[in-house]
């Protein structure tokens, strides 16, 4: 199951949590057709949490590596291969906003190492 990237509760239920462009900015996407949105960084938010964080395996990446690990070492490199998928997390994060609102949201990997990063 993939993250939803999403806001699952509070203020801004509902709205997509995005990465704009210049792969440095992420925000809460207000309006589908307007530029209004919040954005997530150090002057935005008073505090964030890790409610939950899911680590599955890819079902694809241990399917890809357990066929060439099965191709070049046999049934030992198929389970080796197969073991070795590459983990996704998913996290519910709560977050506190310097205004006062709070959103809990669900996000994948990409954005809570972005959340981290302009948090901090």
């Amino acid at each position: 199951m993939a993250a939803k990237n999403l806001v699952i509760a509070g203020e801004y239920e509902g709205k997509g949590i995005v990465i704009l462009k210049n792969k440095a900015t992420l925000v809460i996407s207000m309006k589908f057709l307007k530029a209004e949105k919040i954005e997530l960084n150090k002057n935005t938010v008073e505090s964030y949490e890790v409610i939950t964080d899911e680590h599955m395996k890819s079902a694809a990446s241990g399917i890809a590596r357990g066929i060439v690990g099965g191709a070049l070492l046999g049934p030992v490199g198929l389970l080796a291969g197969g073991l070795s998928a590459k983990n996704k997390g998913i996290y519910t994060l709560a977050i506190q906003f310097k205004d006062g609102k709070q959103s809990l949201m669900e996000v994948d990997d990409k954005i809570y190492k972005n959340i981290v990063q302009n948090c901090f």
